[in-house]
């Protein structure tokens, strides 16, 4: 049974605690009577598109290989050498393939997978990089380039990560959110605070769920507000709802959660940034 008062990677998936998701234990007559409130995008991608994350295929292979995949490859081919990249030892050629070709690359995936990777080779040059995806018109390749730049180094970049609070797509903003949590605990309360008014339903849930490590009466009577507000969506609501019975400074110690060590079961499916596939 899992602890409700344990902190997570975030706010309950409801794909894992399925009581908990809009519409449970109702019986819509069709698909038409069912609601999607949340911003899912029902894909067409092949079954060749959706396996380009399993990098078990260049298992073995050079680094020369891959970076041959990343520069000439087909786009499948081109994700997959980009994530394998970053799975090896960094080095200058691998560096300088993800710079110069994954994130340069058409393809939106192929730039998220490069920067990806780049967060996991680390680094200075890796670094720079990451902040220059940061303005990336794709907004998942920002949202990965805040995750890179968590990884490498918060501290450091915590500038740039600060920047993205503003940004117009709840992903990147939300990812900057979490990194600024985990530097600076219960001194963001004043940006969580503000982001639990977001349009956004995905920005005010994370928003509540860090509230819970802040022991702040602010932080308090803001819960305390939305689990009682009926306009809120019911995930939202109960996510306030934890969020209060929790200790805060259990909470900050065992939080982890969103822009490290968060992939699904193949590498390179952050359950953060990447569109569900459904």
């Amino acid at each position: 049974m899992r602890d409700p008062d344990e902190a997570t990677d975030g706010p309950t998936d409801p794909r894992v605690h399925p009581e908990e998701s809009p519409g449970f234990g109702e019986e819509p007559d069709g698909l038409e009577d069912i609601e999607v409130s949340r911003d899912v995008t029902i894909g067409d991608a092949s079954p060749r598109e959706l396996q380009a994350t399993d990098t078990a295929p260049l298992r073995g292979t050079d680094a020369a290989e891959k970076i041959a995949d990343l520069v000439d490859g087909d786009p499948v081919e081109r994700r997959r050498a980009a994530l394998a990249l970053g799975e090896g030892r960094p080095t200058e050629a691998s560096l300088d393939a993800l710079i110069e070709y994954g994130l340069a690359d058409d393809d939106a995936d192929v730039r998220q997978f490069a920067v990806e990777a780049l967060g996991e080779l680390g680094g200075e040059r890796a670094g720079e990089a990451a902040v220059a995806a940061c303005d990336d018109p794709d907004p998942w390749v920002r949202a990965e380039a805040v995750v890179a730049l968590d990884r490498i180094g918060r501290s450091e970049h915590a500038p740039t990560i600060e920047t993205a609070l503003d940004d117009d797509h709840h992903a990147v903003v939300r990812n900057a959110m979490v990194s600024l949590f985990k530097l600076r605990g219960e001194a963001l309360c004043s940006v969580l605070l503000e982001l639990s008014h977001a349009d956004s339903e995905r920005l005010r849930e994370w928003a509540v769920h860090l509230l819970a490590g802040v022991d702040d009466e602010r932080a308090t009577s803001r819960l305390d507000a939305v689990a009682n507000d009926e306009t809120q969506s019911k995930v939202v609501r109960s996510t306030a709802v934890r969020a209060l019975d929790a200790d805060p400074g259990k909470f900050r110690r065992q939080f982890s959660g969103g822009t490290e060590n968060d992939s699904a079961d193949l590498p390179g499916e952050s359950t953060l940034n990447r569109r569900p596939d459904l």
